[in-house]
């Protein structure tokens, strides 16, 4: 075999990994991120790949970001967050609630692996522009739950809440806001990726805590009296009351708000 021969093969192979997708060309992924296929949804929308965390960002995760920019949240600036109180089933504004001590200063401090909470959406895109990274649409968020493809699941993981006598994700077991049973284990969030994951490998694409995305809810609304959509439902969702966890059902805040049972992920386009 000629050197000029092995010039242009090995040339032509690296102009056509060029033209593969991730998936294709078998390279991998951002640390900590899945890729998701690109596609054609069931609402007609076309999206492309995007990368995707595995999990969603973490209090240890939110907490190198804190220390290495200064960045203050929200929650610490206006000096509350917003607290659910099982035992009288009411919200309310918590001073010294943060994303350190998400309950307020009395309560236990947030677990470093578990889904970092009393985040607003700007604490959200704060975090994502450091990391390079931003947050999903609601589309894509919905698209990579369906494991990129068209389905008619439920949940990410499938239709059924239990498999083999264990829960899939952790939502509300008993009757909201008053009875809760604590069956699948947590009261509260629980630690990133305790439930498995979907086909793609991400995991807490169901129950744990909600996700924001860039939406609005309504989108004729874009200033600071509208509400950012969220996806995935919270350990707070009962089926029979919120039944956040089922793929496409959503809740919205104002950006500013930073709430016990509100976390995020990011995504990356994929270059």
């Amino acid at each position: 075999m000629s050197a000029q021969f092995q010039y242009w093969s090995a040339l032509l192979l690296i102009l056509l990994s060029a033209c593969q997708s991730p998936r294709e060309s078998g390279t991998p992924p951002p640390t900590g991120m899945v890729f998701v296929p690109g596609g054609e949804t069931a609402a007609d929308a076309t999206l492309e790949a995007f990368f995707m965390d595995q999990h969603t960002v973490t209090t240890a995760e939110f907490g190198r970001f804190v220390a290495a920019t200064g960045y203050k949240p929200q929650s610490e600036r206006f000096g509350d967050g917003a607290v659910f109180d099982a035992k009288t089933g009411q919200w309310s504004l918590v001073k010294g609630a943060d994303f350190q001590r998400p309950f307020g200063p009395d309560a236990p401090a947030a677990q470093p692996n578990h889904p970092v909470t009393q985040v607003s959406w700007h604490d959200a895109v704060a975090y994502a522009t450091w990391a390079k990274k931003r947050l999903p649409t609601q589309a894509e968020w919905d698209w990579a739950a369906h494991n990129g493809e068209i389905s008619d699941d439920l949940y990410a993981w499938g239709n059924d809440r239990e498999e083999n006598g264990a829960y899939r994700a952790n939502f509300w077991q008993g009757s909201f806001p008053y009875v809760n049973t604590v069956a699948d284990g947590f009261a509260y969030h629980s630690p990133v990726g305790q439930f498995g994951k979907n086909r793609l490998g991400l995991s807490d694409m169901g129950g744990n805590v909600w996700q924001w995305t860039t939406d609005w809810k309504n989108v004729a609304v874009t200033d600071s009296t509208g509400e950012k959509l969220q996806c995935g439902g919270s350990y707070l969702c009962d089926p029979a009351v919120c039944h956040g966890f089922k793929i496409g059902n959503t809740a919205a805040s104002t950006p500013e708000s930073s709430l016990c049972h509100v976390g995020f992920r990011c995504v990356q386009s994929v270059q």
